[in-house]
């Protein structure tokens, strides 16, 4: 797709449909992911499952040319079967507002559901008029089908990370790799971007992921480069294993590769 022939204005969030609705959210999000991680620097993947967004997704880039180029070089695709429709976003995606706005609660914040629910009903209390609120709610739920919504099970996950801290320890330091297959894995090699958030993405759609943590490497890489590192936590060590075999080497972006070892 042309810049041009698109229909909304130029947009780092990227708006997708006709995507295969038979594959599971979190499988979706982390093959969105690495197709598109390679024409630049990808901030949020965003799928929901419920009824009116199946089939869509958002991808949001950091910057405008990452977006286009992807959009370029991804419309009409087959991706699991099916030729990607892609399109600017309509609007900006809560992880651009939250770069714009340190103050902005991004929907991956635990409390972020309630935030953004009192945030709406105090708008609605400013508005003008006496109008019924068991309405307005239901107008806001049939809004347009291009809308990002907070999934209904993030309140779950963000609970799970927020374990981490009493399911991991010593964070502040690398843990030492060992041979012998173990429930616990330690990433190496990750750029400072990583976040909590894009980890669990890759590890979440393995059996048996329980929490990770990412945390500042205490000494650089080889190169001199400050980088982070993470320990990710299985419920057995045969699921850890089947995670570390599919993404020791896994390339984050161009140029870093990630180690996947034991602990």
């Amino acid at each position: 797709m042309n810049s041009s022939s698109s229909s909304n204005q130029p947009n780092t969030t990227l708006y997708l449909n006709n995507l295969n609705d038979k594959i599971n959210k979190e499988e979706l999000r982390i093959q969105l992911y690495a197709l598109f991680t390679t024409y630049g620097k990808i901030i949020d993947v965003i799928a929901s499952k419920s009824p009116k967004m199946r089939g869509q997704a958002f991808l949001v880039f950091t910057d405008l040319a990452a977006a286009t180029s992807a959009m370029r070089a991804c419309e009409g695709m087959v991706f699991y079967d099916k030729p990607l429709h892609i399109d600017y976003a309509k609007g900006k995606s809560y992880a651009t507002l939250k770069r714009e706005d340190p103050n902005f609660v991004p929907p991956t914040a635990a409390n972020a559901s309630a935030l953004v629910r009192n945030a709406a009903s105090q708008k609605r209390s400013r508005e003008d008029g006496a109008q019924d609120s068991v309405k307005r709610e239901k107008n806001d739920d049939d809004s347009d089908d291009e809308e990002m919504e907070i999934d209904d099970d993030d309140d779950e996950n963000a609970a799970a990370k927020s374990k981490s801290n009493t399911v991991i320890e010593n964070a502040t330091a690398v843990p030492q790799s060992v041979q012998q297959p173990s429930s616990r894995l330690v990433c190496t090699n990750l750029p400072m971007e990583v976040t909590n958030d894009v980890l669990s993405v890759l590890f979440q759609q393995y059996q048996g992921y329980m929490t990770c943590l990412v945390a500042q490497s205490p000494t650089p890489n080889a190169e001199g480069a400050r980088v982070k590192f993470a320990q990710v936590i299985f419920k057995s060590p045969e699921f850890a294993t089947v995670a570390k075999e599919a993404l020791n080497g896994f390339a984050l972006k161009k140029g870093w590769v990630m180690n996947v070892m034991y602990y």
